[in-house]
């Protein structure tokens, strides 16, 4: 069996991206290891289910230019909740955009906000 265990994410500062990820976004860090002056292997998660976030800082041009559209401008990253309600306010009550009003759709509850660095992300609350 194979499992996607984890995704990287380019941002441009660790400190700034763990501070969004888990006190914005109420995701916990797993893990803050310094491998040389310049890199840290960062990761966080939305729960012990599923995928973790690797957040991999950007070291070159290439890099800096892919943050917020590692994606092309697609909605790239799913985040499921089993309290729509709750989460949407918590996370607008924190500062996070949303782009569109929550809609329903015939797979449940969805709608589509942009984290700190322009990515974008259902919040999905499935049938």
């Amino acid at each position: 069996m194979n499992t996607l265990g984890m995704i990287a994410i380019v941002v441009d500062d660790y400190d700034g991206a763990i501070s969004h990820y888990v006190d914005d976004l109420g995701f916990s860090l797993l893990e803050d290891s310094i491998l040389s002056p310049e890199k840290r292997w960062v990761v966080v998660a939305p729960s012990k289910d599923g995928a973790k976030i690797l957040l991999a800082k950007a070291s070159n041009e290439a890099q800096r230019g892919a943050i917020g559209n590692s994606t092309g401008g697609r909605v790239g990253f799913f985040l499921y909740t089993t309290d729509f309600a709750q989460t949407f306010q918590k996370f607008k009550s924190n500062g996070i955009e949303f782009i569109e009003e929550p809609r329903q759709e015939p797979y449940g509850q969805v709608v589509v906000f942009k984290d700190k660095y322009g990515n974008k992300w259902d919040l999905i609350e499935q049938k």
